[in-house]
């Protein structure tokens, strides 16, 4: 008996779309499905053929040779596969009701399932480091809670001598499948958790879990120009695998500490420094601090509080930079306190030969904005 066109059972068009070819096969598995029809063979007949006409279609490889060469270029494949083989009719709506229910695969595959393998989950660590570590790198000790593959049972989570046995409940698929109805849904199975396995006599020193918690003490390298927010990896040191899976990785998080002196900001520190006003008036040499020491600034005359010296090349280099950022040191004027009668005595003297617009140059500004206000 010659095979209908695949297309033709599907009522589909030979350019239609992944997501028409499995609506269309939804709606004729709907339809045809033996619990819906128990006792017709001609229902079961057609599910059948739009089972084997989606499994073509909906496989790219096997699609592009049925399109070149027709049944015979699926026949050389071997992709017939003899119809439903041994999945059964529920196996068929693994693929369809898979997508809005969450489930995995079909029935098949037990073994696969009950040797998955999972990554271990990866772990966050916060450091906090002063500045100083920050801009010229260091090396750290820190330590972690973790857990470790059992040295006991070696992860089987069974005690030593037995072995796990395949879990009677899902018969070690790791999946349980639920009829309701023509509907038929995949979920978790809930004694053994998706693994397949039941330990029945489980290790005393995890408890069956295959894992147990542990503290690890680890030297973490700090690259010199770290800034908050960075990430150092340390690859393989998070939680254990399940079943002999990898390791997860350590994530440790710089955090800066707040510095006495220093802001930062990008590759540039910010610093304040408090100058007397006479300083100020008359000008001087002022000593700052650095990173790497000491350095001395001149202060002209005439500086006034809020005023910006720049040293270039006194910031940080940051990871990702090729030169070293700034030193920006804002002025800051102070007035004096704690004055002595012959103190007093002079700064009434000083504010009485200054009067004019030549010594108070922003005052006098100030004072001429108000009145050109108040005058409109």
């Amino acid at each position: 008996m010659s095979k209908r066109d695949y297309y033709e059972v599907l009522g589909v068009t030979k350019n239609a779309s992944d997501e028409e070819i499995k609506k269309a096969y939804r709606k004729l598995a709907m339809k045809h499905h033996p619990d819906r029809n128990p006792d017709d063979k001609g229902a079961e007949e057609k599910f059948k053929e739009a089972k084997l006409a989606y499994e073509i279609l909906s496989d790219s490889d096997k699609r592009a040779a049925y399109d070149q060469f027709g049944h015979a270029g699926i026949d050389q494949q071997g992709g017939m596969g003899g119809g439903f083989g041994g999945g059964g009719f529920s196996d068929a709506f693994s693929d369809i009701f898979g997508d809005i229910f969450g489930g995995g695969g079909g029935g098949g595959g037990s073994s696969s399932r009950r040797d998955r393998v999972y990554r271990g989950a990866d772990l966050r660590y916060n450091l906090e480091i002063g500045l100083e570590d920050a801009a010229h790198g260091t090396e750290t000790k820190i330590r972690i809670p973790t857990l470790e593959e059992c040295g006991v049972c070696h992860g089987s989570g069974a005690k030593p001598g037995t072995q796990p046995t395949t879990c009677t409940t899902c018969s070690g698929h790791g999946q349980v499948r639920i009829q309701q109805g023509f509907f038929s849904v995949q979920q978790t199975c809930p004694r053994c958790g998706g693994t397949g396995k039941m330990v029945a006599d489980p290790c005393t020193a995890c408890h069956g879990e295959g894992r147990v918690k542990k503290h690890k003490t680890l030297s973490v390298k700090i690259p010199a120009g770290v800034d908050s927010g960075d990430r150092i990896r340390l690859a393989g040191e998070g939680e254990a695998g399940v079943n002999g899976g990898p390791p997860g990785d350590l994530y440790v998080v710089i955090h800066l500490k707040d510095h006495p002196v220093f802001k930062r900001d990008g590759d540039d520190l910010h610093c304040e420094m408090p100058i007397s006003f006479s300083t100020a008036a008359l000008g001087g040499e002022l000593e700052i601090p650095t990173l790497d020491g000491h350095a001395k600034i001149k202060i002209p005359a005439e500086t006034q509080s809020g005023k910006v010296f720049r040293l270039r090349g006194k910031g940080i280099k940051g990871v990702r930079s090729h030169t070293p950022g700034d030193l920006l040191c804002h002025m800051l004027v102070e007035t004096p306190v704690n004055l002595s009668e012959r103190q007093r005595e002079l700064l009434r003297e000083f504010e009485a030969l200054s009067p004019g617009r030549n010594n108070n140059p922003r005052a006098q500004s100030f004072m001429d904005k108000v009145k050109s206000f108040f005058s409109q």
